[in-house]
């Protein structure tokens, strides 16, 4: 066969169309076989040939893959399935310069000393082959061929300043996911190419960006073996490699054979480094860029001539050295590795006892390690298959079936999808051997289309994973310059070319977060193009909302259900403010102006509902003079108004000006003057919402829990907080001005000057302990000496006891009538016990006189002077003796009053101090 063909080595750098010359030479003949370094080239020259010729005369054998019509002609193989002594007019080899490589060299190296074409033979490969080729094979001519485009060196880039249309290459799984990772956050996506990718999965990535849905791609050295693709620019992020037994640098052959793939046809390409890799040094670029390498001097060879007759004679025959200096012998390969480990196993020496049981164990021995978990795995499985064969001549059905099962599944992440596509190889490389399962075609079909399902899962996997499929759409049509077409639904969500991309917030459009740069100015104009109709809808339908679909927020929000529309701002007055809506400019003018009306006429029936005693005050004419200008100030002040501030005009108003604002529902208390019922919770919080935006401040301090009669009275709510929530500050608390002057009208008749005793219903209106109202009462600038006293009682029980008896019939005792315990409630006291000693119980008490100074503290500012007559002191003469507690055994002086006793508050029967507390209120 040597002598009869032409041999012919077509050497040249990448990109002369070498592969295209030798397709081309092959369908000239009957009949021919190509061999290719990869499963994926493969696949790619078979389908170019299957579109030329028809899918009835191509055939595609790889190790995993087997597709052979009846009426094959063409045969488009890894080399490492190419069949032997076919006797086929043409045959050709790619990439003849792997002979080198330590791995797999030795299978090119036997295809080019052994492999031959009828007619002619090609060899395909790097100028750095010709001295080996031309020492092995002396009939060989060569024939040169050129670069068709220009390569240049254009050193370093980060990955977000690379070009579109680039590959950046990585020589790690973990690194080629961290770059595609960077590239789909910064630049839209990345599609991944990887050796151990499926024909399938590696073409639907490779579709990504031969169509243009992404720009990038991220791959292993897999792309230097001669797969085609439209690349630009080439970035090595690392110069370096495991080559399956140690970390080496990349040669400057290698590097060009990866940097060729820049610059397909006619196009110049450029090549660089990027990300943790270091510039190539000068003589390195010049090298590539010039496609000047050292020769090759020594190729990788196995002994073809393979001894059968027993395992050791086999090993023996394996390691034998080569007879010719330009051959090495290869280093210990896989399936040497897997026989010299399964020669130590017994039951395997005592099967493989004669020449075709030597010859299957060598061929079990050849099923590549896909899997890659351990050589000790990888052994065990062989033994089993070997096992299995040798016994039943046949891989158990069932057996087999339970392998296919177990990886048939499609959930999971990129690695598990990964491990799972690993594994079926195997089992599909187990189908593919003759006779190796009893129902082959079945078998084979049941690998390839688990396969095709976890493949097709790993690129859907691979694409939501470092592909943002929006971002690309949108770059895509940018660069086209096209219209982009944008949708929105009837939730809000705004899609544009199908893609999710904000949301309308009724007159906004709220962009989603992931865009940037270009890309999010292209977002927003697309978007705002497709709401305009969307927008004049909605304002129509705001416009003719009823109020209660609208309301305002503690801090000046308006809000269309649970949407925020627009916010208050300070008007030039405090009961007429602003409005600023939330409307896009895109929107146009009408639809802010509708949306501004609408809000303006809620806020201003919101006021005039809320605030009407105030309003009608204000509105009416037959006010006049003084009190026409204190209606004006109580309008200023959202009524209510601290009494010091305003003393003087309330002195100078006589009492038909009073009464004329009283008609209005305007109260004089002794502190404040306000209108009660503008005191309820609805406008005390607009009222807070109003007065903060007339003061100007950034944080809205909130309207206080409806029903509270004191709060705690602290330092950081602003000055006039506690006036505009209906408080005054006094003590530790502030109190709500209504019931304050409550409590002012019972102090009236106390003796301020000789001193008094807090009584149960200033207790009980206050809601505070005996300690908290001296608080409150020192906070009224009163005076609190506390003091103990030994009961007349013991303690509230002997009460019950008595209060028992005379719920039974029993007579109170004189000195029962007289007891001070009978006088006042012993709410009102605080008693000090001992129990187990026979020392009469005290109880404390507290004695309130005037101060004749100004409260201490009003919402933690000096209070404002108010409630008071000019001498300093509260309203009511003190006449007569003071009016504080009697001393003992005098009778208190009677009170007297126009007006029917008050009806008893209820005593609660449940009440533990039921009885005693009626006891009291019996004695009264």
């Amino acid at each position: 066969m040597a002598g009869a063909s032409r041999v012919v080595a077509v050497l040249g750098p990448t990109n002369t169309g070498k592969t295209h010359y030798a397709i081309e030479r092959m369908l000239g003949y009957r009949t021919g076989v190509m061999g290719l370094p990869l499963r994926l080239l493969a696949r790619e020259v078979y389908d170019r040939i299957v579109s030329i010729r028809g899918p009835s005369v191509v055939a595609l054998v790889t190790g995993e893959e087997r597709i052979v019509p009846p009426r094959t002609q063409y045969w488009v193989c890894t080399v490492e399935a190419m069949p032997e002594g076919m006797g086929v007019d043409f045959l050709a080899v790619d990439e003849i310069q792997l002979c080198a490589d330590p791995e797999r060299g030795h299978v090119f190296t036997d295809r080019l000393m052994r492999a031959r074409g009828l007619h002619e033979t090609l060899f395909l490969g790097s100028d750095t082959m010709r001295g080996p080729i031309r020492a092995l094979v002396p009939e060989v001519s060569f024939q040169g061929r050129e670069r068709m485009s220009q390569l240049v060196y254009s050193g370093a880039k980060k990955v977000s300043r690379m070009p579109p249309r680039s590959a950046i290459v990585g020589f790690s799984v973990d690194n080629v996911y961290a770059i595609a990772e960077l590239i789909r956050r910064q630049k839209g996506g990345a599609a991944v190419v990887m050796g151990a990718l499926s024909p399938r999965t590696r073409n639907a990535q490779v579709a990504l960006y031969q169509n243009g849905e992404v720009d990038y791609l991220v791959a292993t050295d897999a792309i230097g073996m001669g797969l085609n693709l439209d690349i630009d620019h080439v970035a090595f992020s690392a110069l370096t490699k495991f080559d399956g037994r140690r970390m080496r640098p990349l040669a400057p052959n290698e590097l060009a054979q990866i940097a060729g793939r820049a610059g397909r046809g006619m196009s110049n390409g450029t090549f660089g480094v990027t990300g943790e890799a270091s510039p190539l040094d000068d003589g390195v670029a010049q090298a590539i860029m010039g496609h000047r390498f050292t020769p090759l001097k020594k190729l990788n060879w196995r002994n073809p001539a393979l001894q059968f007759g027993a395992v050791d004679a086999l090993i023996h025959s394996l390691e034998a050295n080569p007879d010719d200096e330009t051959l090495i012998k290869a280093r210990e390969a896989d399936d040497l590795l897997a026989l010299k480990t399964l020669a130590q196993d017994a039951e395997v020496m005592a099967r493989a006892s004669d020449g075709p049981s030597v010859r299957l164990l060598w061929d079990v021995c050849r099923i590549p390690d896909f899997r890659g978990i351990s050589h000790s795995e990888h052994a065990s499985l062989l033994l089993v298959i070997f096992n299995h064969l040798h016994q039943q001549g046949h891989v158990p059905t069932d057996w087999f079936a339970r392998q296919i099962k177990r990886i048939d599944r499609t959930d999971g992440d990129i690695d598990t999808l990964s491990k799972r596509l690993a594994y079926i190889r195997t089992w599909t490389y187990v189908a593919q051997r003759n006779g190796w399962v009893s129902d082959e075609s079945h078998w084979r079909e049941e690998t390839r289309a688990v396969e095709d399902r976890v493949s097709d899962a790993l690129h859907e996997r691979l694409t939501q994973r470092f592909v943002d499929r929006r971002t690309s759409v949108l770059l895509r049509r940018l660069k086209q310059k096209e219209a982009l077409l944008a949708e929105v639904n009837d939730s809000g969500e705004v899609t544009v070319e199908g893609e999710f991309v904000g949301k309308l917030d009724v007159f906004r459009f709220i962009q989603d977060k992931g865009a940037s740069g270009a890309e999010a100015k292209a977002l927003k104009s697309a978007s705002l193009q497709a709401l305009a109709p969307h927008f004049h809808l909605r304002a129509d339908r705001f416009y003719n909302a009823p109020d209660t679909e609208i309301d305002f927020t503690e801090q000046g929000g308006l809000m269309w259900g649970g949407q925020a529309v627009g916010k208050l701002v300070a008007g030039a007055e405090p009961m007429r403010p602003r409005i600023d809506v939330f409307v896009d400019d895109v929107a146009g003018p009408e639809v802010l102006q509708k949306v501004q009306r609408r809000l303006q006429h809620f806020m201003d029936r919101k006021i005039a509902s809320l605030f009407e005693p105030l309003i009608a005050m204000q509105k009416d004419e037959a006010l006049s003079g003084l009190a026409r200008g204190f209606a004006f100030r109580m309008v200023e002040h959202l009524g209510i108004i601290q009494r010091g501030a305003v003393a003087n005009e309330v002195k100078e108003l006589d009492q038909d000006a009073r009464g004329a604002l009283r008609k209005h529902g305007v109260r004089f208390g002794q502190f404040t003057i306000f209108m009660p019922l503008l005191l309820k919770p609805a406008p005390t919080r607009l009222r807070l919402v109003l007065w903060s935006l007339a003061n100007g401040l950034d944080q809205f301090p909130e309207a206080p829990p409806p029903g509270l009669v004191t709060i705690p009275n602290t330092t950081s709510e602003p000055d006039g907080y506690l006036s505009m929530a209906g408080y005054r500050g006094a003590g530790e608390r502030a109190i709500r001005i209504d019931m304050l002057e409550r409590l002012a009208d019972m102090l009236r008749g106390e003796n301020s000057r000789g001193g008094f005793e807090a009584k149960a219903d200033m207790l009980s209106i206050t809601g505070m302990t005996l300690e908290q109202f001296a608080d409150l009462m020192q906070g009224l600038g009163y005076r609190a000496e506390k003091g103990e006293r030994a009961k007349v009682k013991q303690a509230v029980a002997a009460l019950a006891e008595d209060a028992s008896a005379r719920h039974e019939g029993a007579e109170l005792t004189e000195a029962d009538a007289e007891a001070p315990a009978a006088e006042e409630p012993a709410a009102i006291v605080e008693v000090a016990a001992k129990p187990g000693d026979d020392a009469p119980e005290m109880e404390v008490f507290y004695t309130f006189t005037w101060g004749g100074n100004r409260p201490a503290r009003q919402g933690g500012r000096p209070a404002e002077r108010g409630g008071e007559r000019s001498g300093g002191k509260p309203r009511g003469k003190p006449k007569g003796k003071p009016k504080g507690k009697p001393d003992r055994g005098e009778k208190a002086p009677q009170q007297f009053s126009a007006r029917p006793p008050k009806k008893g508050k209820q005593i609660d029967p449940d009440n533990p101090f039921a009885a005693a507390l009626m006891g009291l209120r019996d004695q009264k």
